[in-house]
């Protein structure tokens, strides 16, 4: 048997195997992502990556999660990112530059500006949840969309590390 027989017998099993556990683990485990909008600073900035975790029937959702899903947006194909204001049954409102939940205003301190719209009250329908990036001024999220909720099925995986790359750049 000449070497690169070998080589190819030593190897490629070996390299079949890698590729078929990294296209399983980035398809049902965990997987990196980079952020393309503005729309969760100060949190996340542009070009920041995160690593989102895919496995959502092992862990439980709550609010101030950041989350990664596919928007309500009839034709939009790429994924937002967007922190979890709302579960099945929450009633969300905007007022005065606040968010309440429930009645209760509830504190951002991840918010670096008030809002300056005014949304609501809406309740949020069983196996759908509501989202609002970071950035609430500008962020095109549920307060914008014709549909605010995201259905369960359309949701990737929660944020479960953030490497902010724009730090690393200075």
């Amino acid at each position: 048997m000449n070497k690169l027989t070998k080589l190819v017998k030593d190897w490629v099993p070996t390299l079949l195997i890698a590729i078929v556990l990294s296209l399983l683990i980035r398809s049902y485990v965990a997987e990196a992502m980079r952020v393309p909008t503005e729309s969760m600073d100060p949190t996340i900035q542009v070009g920041d990556r995160v690593i989102v975790e895919k496995m959502l029937w092992a862990t439980s959702l709550k609010h101030g999660d950041i989350v990664v899903f596919h928007p309500p947006i009839k034709g939009e194909t790429k994924l937002y990112v967007k922190r979890l204001i709302g579960l099945p049954g929450d009633v969300v409102q905007i007022k005065d530059g606040a968010l309440y939940r429930n009645g209760d205003k509830v504190d951002e301190p991840y918010l670096s500006v008030k809002m300056d719209y005014a949304f609501g009250p809406v309740t949020v329908p069983e196996d759908h949840y509501f989202f609002l990036g970071d950035n609430r001024n500008i962020s095109f999220d549920a307060h914008m969309w014709d549909t605010p909720f995201v259905a369960k099925d359309k949701l990737i995986g929660k944020v479960v590390l953030e490497i902010p790359v724009h730090k690393l750049r200075r």
